[in-house]
This record gives C-alpha cells, sequence and structure tokens, in this order.
C-alpha cells in the first residue's frame, strides 16, 4: 500500500527535538548536538534509512529504562597530540562522536591529522554527520563506527559483523561538500520495512532468510542476516572496520555490539586531515574542481541523464527539503504528536502540506 508523508518545517521540528531532549535528561549544549543531527539525517536520507527523527520514542524509553545515560562523561583515557582514546560510559552515541570528531579537530589543527577512538559508546546516527562537521572546520573527515552482528561473512548465513558504515567528506567550492557515506551491507532492515509497508519485493542481493537463502521477501529478510556491498569485498571491509575500532580500542565486537541493551558497547573511530597543512584551502578547492569535472564531464550509459558527484543527490535532497519542507512518514509525524502531548512539550510541529513529489 502506498506510504503518506507530511512536510513539516525543519525550524519547528528542530525546536521540538532540542525541548524532548532536554527533557529526557540530557543538557542543553547536548540536546541541541543530538537534534541538530538527526534533523541533518532527516534532510539528506530517504525516510526508510531511519536514521532520523523516527528513533525518538526509542531513545526515550532507552533512557527511562536507564540503558543509556543521557549524562554520561565524555572520559579521556589517553591522548598524544594526535590521538585519542575515549570512554563514552554508555552515554548518547552521537553526542559522543561529535565531541570526538571536534578533539580530532584540535588535534589536526596542531599535528595535520587527528584520529579519536571512542568505546563504551552506543549508537552514533548517521557518519556523514560526522564526517560533515570535520569539513566545517577545514578538514577532511573520516567517520566509522562497528554495530549490531547483522551481516553474515562471506559463505555464512548468520551474523558476526555489523553493518559498519563509513562516512568521509571533503569540501569544494561547488556548494556542498563531497560525500561518501553508506553502510557495508547493500541495505539496512530500515528499507525493507518500508518495501514491506509498500508491499513491494525487494532486490535478491539484500539479506538472506533464516535458512541462509536468497529471498527478495523484504518480511522474511528481516528475520535473517543482511549482504555485505560488493560480496566478500564489503564482509572484508566490515570485518576490518571492527578491527579499527572495537579491538584497537578495547571496545566491543564482532558478536559484543547489541548482545546486552544495558551495554551496547559500540565503538568508533573519528579523523580530521587538516587541508592547511598539505596546501591553502583555495588550491584544494580548486584540484578538487577540477577532478570533478574530469569525473562528470564523461559520456553517459544508455539511461543515465548525467554523472553525480558523491553527495551531490543528498545535497539536492537538503535543498528541496529546506525550501519545501521535510516529509516525515504520517505514522512517525503522528507517534511524534503523541510523544509530545504526553510528556507536555511546549514546542509544536509546523506542518507545511502533503508531500506529493516521486523522489525521496
Amino acid at each position: 500500500m502506498a506510504i503518506t508523508l507530511t512536510n513539516v518545517t525543519s525550524s519547528s521540528l528542530t525546536a521540538f527535538l532540542r525541548e524532548a531532549f532536554e527533557q529526557f535528561g540530557l543538557s542543553p549544549e547536548d540536546a541541541t548536538i543530538f537534534s541538530d543531527a538527526l534533523i541533518f539525517s532527516e534532510l539528506r536520507f530517504h525516510p526508510g534509512h531511519g536514521q532520523g527523527v523516527r528513533r525518538l520514542r526509542r531513545y526515550k524509553d532507552r533512557i527511562a529504562q536507564r540503558l543509556v545515560d543521557p549524562r554520561a562523561s565524555f572520559e579521556i583515557i589517553k591522548e598524544s597530540p594526535a590521538l585519542a582514546l575515549v570512554d563514552a560510559h554508555n552515554g548518547i552515541g552521537t553526542v559522543a562522536a561529535a565531541k570526538a570528531m571536534k578533539l580530532a579537530v584540535e588535534k589536526a589543527k596542531v599535528c595535520g591529522i587527528g584520529q579519536v577512538i571512542v568505546r563504551n559508546s552506543t549508537h552514533y546516527g548517521s557518519s556523514a554527520v560526522h564526517a560533515c562537521q570535520a569539513v566545517d572546520n577545514g578538514c577532511i573527515g573520516m567517520a566509522y563506527t562497528n554495530a549490531g552482528p547483522e551481516m553474515a561473512p562471506w559463505g555464512a548465513r548468520e551474523g558476526a559483523v555489523g553493518t559498519n558504515p563509513w562516512g568521509i567528506a571533503a569540501p569544494t567550492a561547488l556548494g556542498f561538500p563531497v560525500v561518501m557515506d553508506f553502510a557495508l551491507t547493500t541495505a539496512g532492515k530500515g528499507m525493507m520495512l518500508w518495501r514491506s509497508r509498500e508491499g513491494k519485493t525487494m532486490p535478491l542481493d539484500w539479506a538472506l532468510t533464516p535458512d541462509g537463502e536468497i529471498t527478495d521477501d523484504p518480511d522474511a529478510a528481516r528475520e535473517g542476516a543482511l549482504l555485505a556491498i560488493g560480496e566478500y569485498k564489503g564482509y572484508g571491509l566490515a570485518f576490518m572496520t571492527d578491527v579499527l575500532t572495537g579491538v584497537i580500542g578495547g571496545g566491543g565486537f564482532g558478536l559484543t555490539p547489541y548482545a546486552d541493551p544495558a551495554k551496547l558497547d559500540v565503538s568508533h573511530s573519528l579523523m580530521a586531515i587538516d587541508i592547511e597543512w598539505f596546501m591553502p584551502r583555495a588550491e584544494f578547492e580548486t584540484r578538487m574542481g577540477e577532478f570533478s569535472e574530469m569525473v562528470k564531464s564523461r559520456k553517459t550509459r544508455p539511461g543515465f541523464s548525467e554523472i553525480l558527484l558523491p553527495g551531490e543527490q543528498e545535497a539536492r535532497r537538503v535543498a528541496r527539503k529546506s525550501e519545501k519542507g521535510v516529509p516525515l512518514d504520517d505514522e512517525v509525524l503522528a507517534d511524534l504528536l503523541a510523544l509530545g502531548g504526553e510528556i507536555g512539550l511546549k514546542a509544536q510541529i509546523e506542518t507545511v502540506g502533503p508531500f506529493s513529489e516521486d523522489r525521496l
């Protein structure tokens, strides 16, 4: 069946989230970090990806059940001029990652590069949020994290490593940064749920049934393990992501993340590279423009009208949503409004009108 969406203003949605997070126990600073990150994701991504505001009730419930600490300390266990190891103390992963990238940028401005590994954390949202934070400070940003064991290793039918998403972002003079942001699985279970609600099948390279068979049934796939991008290559990247986060950071890895609801034991790595250490930023952006023109000037394949840069489609989506409103799944919007009433929020979500565009 068709999924209906309603456009809402991003400013009212941001205010709603900030008030909610403060009421959940976050400091005003952390509530701002968290709400801005969710709005960033809501603007950039397809609403079925599940990285935006649909998680609000889940965050409320986890905080209320004391499964995550909204006031957790950001403890630097060990550091050098270029490196740091941080314990997030089971706090809000998005907030911990944002603070870690801030620290990585500070180190990059001294050493040319800064890297911070975070352990004992929780879900950190979209990798692009944190990678783009470095871009805002004149750096190339890299952000990656491990996750629950939803991906089947090549040849297996059970999960052993996570979706383990990566984000890499670099500035340009094109009006938007180039951003690579994707999970190492072909798709996530959020998109499978979306397909199920639409009554549609899914591609055969998304996931397995619990018996290890390929399937185009999104409901069967949601009970099985996810498949890697690029088959064994994606699995290899996911494996090494666990090495670069949980294993070396002294945190969870493999089957450990998300095994205990009270200690998700997720690990992240945030890196910033200061462009000015290598060349003036203007020169870098000129070179990026030349590279982009080389790529975009190639002849297109049949069925393609243009060549897009990494992050260009998302930049257009942000511009469209900023002008016309953020489309929210009506089920998600109804739950947000109900939640606001339950906890007595003063902020109201302002609707613009029904979503009517063909592309999300």
